[in-house]
């Protein structure tokens, strides 16, 4: 890997990552000075492990409806097309140790959780494909794991 490439996930030497973390992969500045915060939450070691796509769609959706329980400005959380994580925008916000705060109390959320949020076919694309019970398993890992959330190049446990 010797080009600079456009996308900064392309530029991360995934071997040298260690999953579960929570990182900050950029922050883009609009021309009227607001500030785009972009996070990486890694689940699984990637090119080790991933998330199985039902379990995955589940916590997406309980993720993007909880996450605005506990951050006003989140713009989006969306999945990584290799299963292994996920992409969170926010507007505005620079505190790190908030968001880790915010990201615990949605993964609590999702442990509480009695049914998956939109999970029919008129809210969404592929209604049969969900799995609460996947999505708690995922949200219990990553919670299990939280003191290594900020280890992004730690060792792999």
């Amino acid at each position: 890997m010797t080009e600079k490439m456009n996308v900064e996930s392309f530029n991360l030497d995934h071997t040298k990552v260690r999953a579960p973390y929570v990182r900050l992969v950029g922050i883009t500045e609009g021309k009227n000075g607001d500030k785009i915060h972009k996070y990486d939450i890694r689940f699984k070691q990637p090119n080790k492990a991933h998330m199985e796509m039902d379990a995955l769609h589940s916590i997406e959706h309980l993720m993007a409806e909880k996450s605005r329980n506990h951050l006003d400005n989140v713009i989006d959380i969306g999945p990584m097309g290799c299963q292994t994580g996920f992409y969170l925008a926010v507007l505005n916000h620079d505190d790190y140790d908030e968001i880790l705060k915010a990201l615990e109390k949605t993964f609590q959320d999702v442990l509480e959780a009695d049914e998956v949020p939109a999970c029919n076919e008129v809210q969404c694309g592929w209604a049969a494909n969900h799995s609460l019970e996947g999505a708690k398993q995922l949200a219990q890992e990553i919670l299990d794991r939280k003191d290594e959330w900020k280890d992004v190049f730690g060792e792999e446990a």
